[in-house]
């Protein structure tokens, strides 16, 4: 055979089987084309059961669960053999899918975790060199990082009986136990533009105990009380701290810059208490004080001097007829102490009414820093703490007992003039002796005042122009508790003297209480 019909011979072969397996695979198509249609029509026909479950086109049958909320099968790993545009579409569903549902579940109604804010642990004894014109900065953490700390800190084996401090939560903060921090008290009732925060300084000890709030300054112009919280507050170390000491040195901010016992409309904050959120300007900044800080308050002692140059001995103003009242007064050392309900609305009748046991700390003069009164408060409160368990100090005291006054009188003046006294603060006065004078300028004409009863000096007017009716001496009687839980107690002292706290009124304005108490017009 020749080479070339050898050729020949192998090019029909090849032929043959190139053509003959084309036409076996295009056979083979066409009968599955053919078959398709019967498929689907048995699937069809078939009951619900006995369908397959695989479906016919698995990416769009993704993109279906898609958007229809399932996102099991977009949770499924994308086979390594199918094309990167795929996978990264199938990403981009499975992201998307997840923040729908988030957004869902929050407007299904599910309520956001509230946050709180951590107060920032500071010494108070680093002096501040930028003013306070703004809230004080906080961190934000969540109330369980808070509890986490607390449960983390180190305890002792023989300790572990004992109580842990929990955080103080006011003024939407959490101050954690063992740390000392300012917070911010706004009353939100001026132009948001001028308005600005009153400092409430905080020590939170490391240790459970009482709740111990100081306030001062309710009234703009009394400025000893200011000096005694700052000097308590700064000397404080929170690790040394049986439970917390809240102090707020300026109550009444804006009559503190204009140098007024009132708030700019004339009004006296202390009448007004626990207020009303939607009262009056004055009503509405007590609401918001008594609410976000007098609350938080197991004992409060509120700081005050006395008013329209007036002065007074250091003295509590209390409630006696409260047990709770009459066992803090007991507690604050060498001081003395003068029985009075309080007048309506003022901060320590309410704060009584409300289960705080509260007394009044008075001492000394307006618009005047004195020192020895404010060494006789600082004490009297350290003496307090130290009673309490709170701190270990023991302050020295000169006298160790001071008396208490169920009763007590103002003496008037009975004409206008220049008055001059003839007594001293503090002094224990004969019933018949001169207390003062009152000269005319004019007429020269002089008229005395006289005490009706044997007593103490426990505060007096200084030395000014008065008009006929002005509360001049203060006297303290000496009595019981059992005169003063009888009605007529008061009965033949004259009706138109002061004896409890507060004016609530112009100083000689105060009607007699239903017991015939007319009201301190010294402060309060």
């Amino acid at each position: 055979m020749s080479f070339r019909s050898a050729c020949w011979r192998l090019s029909c072969v090849f032929f043959v089987l190139l053509f003959g397996a084309t036409g076996s695979r295009v056979m083979a198509e066409d009968l599955a084309l053919e078959a398709e249609p019967l498929k689907t029509a048995v699937v069809e026909d078939a009951p619900e059961s006995e369908k397959p479950d695989t479906p016919a086109d698995p990416d769009a049958d993704e993109i279906n669960n898609a958007e229809n909320g399932d996102t099991k099968a977009l949770q499924s790993e994308t086979p390594a053999s199918a094309p990167l545009e795929e996978t990264i579409h199938v990403q981009q569903l499975d992201d998307s899918t997840l923040l729908l549902s988030e957004q869902e579940e929050e407007e299904g109604g599910r309520a956001p975790t509230p946050e709180l804010k951590e107060a920032e642990n500071i010494d108070l004894k680093e002096v501040v060199l930028e003013p306070l014109a703004t809230p004080l900065p906080t961190s934000e953490v969540e109330p369980e990082l808070v509890e986490d700390k607390v449960n983390e800190a180190a305890v002792d084996a023989s300790e572990l009986e004992v109580l842990t401090q929990e955080p103080l939560i006011m003024l939407d903060s959490a101050v954690p136990p063992g740390t000392s921090t300012r917070l911010a008290w706004t009353p939100n009732v001026s132009f948001m533009g001028i308005s600005a925060p009153t400092p409430v300084l905080v020590v939170h000890g490391a240790k459970p105990g009482p709740k111990l709030c100081l306030t001062a300054a309710i009234h703009g112009d009394e400025l000893n009380g200011i000096e005694v919280v700052r000097a308590l507050l700064y000397s404080i170390d929170p690790e040394e701290l049986s439970g917390t000491v809240i102090g707020v040195p300026i109550v009444n901010l804006q009559g503190f810059r204009r140098s007024s016992r009132y708030l700019p409309d004339r009004r006296d904050l202390n009448r007004f208490f626990p207020g009303n959120e939607h009262g009056s300007s004055a009503s509405r900044i007590a609401h918001s004080f008594f609410e976000g800080v007098i609350r938080h308050c197991d004992i409060l002692v509120d700081l005050h001097t006395g008013s329209f140059h007036r002065t007074n001995l250091p003295q509590l103003r209390a409630n006696l007829l409260v047990p709770e009242v009459t066992a803090i007064t007991e507690k604050m050392g060498s001081i003395v102490v003068v029985h009075s309900e309080g007048a309506a609305g003022c901060l320590r009748r309410a704060a009584v009414e409300n289960g705080v046991a509260a007394v009044t700390l008075e001492a000394g003069q307006p618009n005047q820093l004195q020192k020895s009164a404010v060494t006789h408060g600082t004490k009297s409160i350290e003496t307090l703490m130290d009673s309490l368990g709170m701190l270990d100090r023991r302050p020295f005291w000169e006298f160790k007992v001071e008396p208490v006054y169920y009763q007590s009188i103002w003496v008037r003046a009975t004409a206008g003039g220049i008055l001059f006294s003839e007594v001293a603060l503090g002094a224990g006065v004969e019933q018949g002796e001169i207390l003062g004078v009152v000269t005319d300028p004019i007429t020269n004409m002089r008229h005395e005042l006289i005490s009706p009863y044997a007593g103490r000096v426990i505060g007096m007017a200084l030395n000014q122009v008065m008009y006929p009716g002005f509360a001049a001496y203060h006297i303290g009687l000496r009595s019981s508790v059992e005169d003063v839980e009888e009605d007529d107690f008061m009965e033949g002292l004259p009706t138109e003297d002061g004896g409890g706290s507060d004016d609530e009124l112009a100083p000689g304005d105060m009607p007699p209480n239903e017991h015939g108490e007319g009201v301190l017009e010294d402060s309060e």
